[in-house]
């Protein structure tokens, strides 16, 4: 087993496997901002399996989205039973809204995917892997150049990325 398949074992049960720095990384995480670009990747492994490459124009931003079913409008018109269900079951995925928010916050970059790294009682994170198509490394690079094209920049906004596909 090499490097990659030995920080995956580790990965399949955090917890356990990196006890008080779990804890530490995840009450640092809560005081981060929401969206956060990060330096290189928490799950190596993870990221270079999704297409990351330790390269110019291509960064990773760390998500963090709260945990729960989302609420909706509080509907008006007397005491009727109808009326007491506000709970509202949003059919995208946590992931899917992590990629959305990374997309917002870093107009120039294109989401190419992203990955699950952690949750506590309160909140999920993220990490987007994300590529700057206008950057000359990523136009000269034979297996991301695809990217640069007009209709893959807005992927996350039209369903093309892996989470959206689930």
């Amino acid at each position: 087993m090499g490097f990659y398949g030995k920080v995956r074992e580790l990965w399949k049960s955090p917890r356990k496997n990196l006890g008080s720095l779990w804890n530490e990384r995840l009450i640092s995480w809560r005081n981060e901002a929401s969206v956060n670009k990060i330096e290189r990747p928490t799950r190596i492994d993870r990221a270079r399996g999704l297409g990351y490459k330790a390269k110019q124009g291509i960064s990773v931003a760390r998500v963090r989205v709260k945990s729960g079913g989302k609420m909706g409008k509080r509907l008006k018109g007397g005491r009727k039973t109808r009326n007491y269900g506000r709970r509202k079951n949003l059919s995208i995925n946590y992931k899917s809204i992590a990629e959305q928010r990374a997309a917002k916050k870093y107009k120039n970059l294109a989401v190419l995917n992203s990955y699950y790294v952690g949750h506590d009682g309160k909140h999920y994170w993220f990490e987007v892997i994300m590529v700057d198509p206008s950057h000359p490394v990523i136009i000269s690079d034979k297996n991301l150049n695809w990217i640069t094209s007009r209709k893959n920049t807005k992927r996350v906004f039209n369903g093309k990325t892996s989470s959206f596909k689930k």
